[in-house]
């Protein structure tokens, strides 16, 4: 799945972003996606959404399903 394209992207999926403070670092943060913030179909960067505990960041993985 290719993480920069917004129709890949679905509520409910278990992702990990990067937040904006650890864009230097590279640091990723796992979550599952409750709002999809960007509104264009591809960002370079990775597509900006809301988790469930309300962190922003923009996803660099989608991860599979929790068994």
């Amino acid at each position: 799945m290719d993480s920069r394209r917004r129709d890949e992207i679905r509520r409910g999926m278990r992702v990990e972003i990067v937040l904006k403070k650890d864009q230097r670092t590279g640091k990723r943060t796992v979550g599952v996606v409750r709002d999809i913030l960007t509104s264009a179909a591809y960002h370079s960067r990775g597509i900006k959404v809301r988790l469930d505990d309300g962190q922003v960041g923009r996803v660099q993985t989608v991860l599979p399903d929790e068994p």
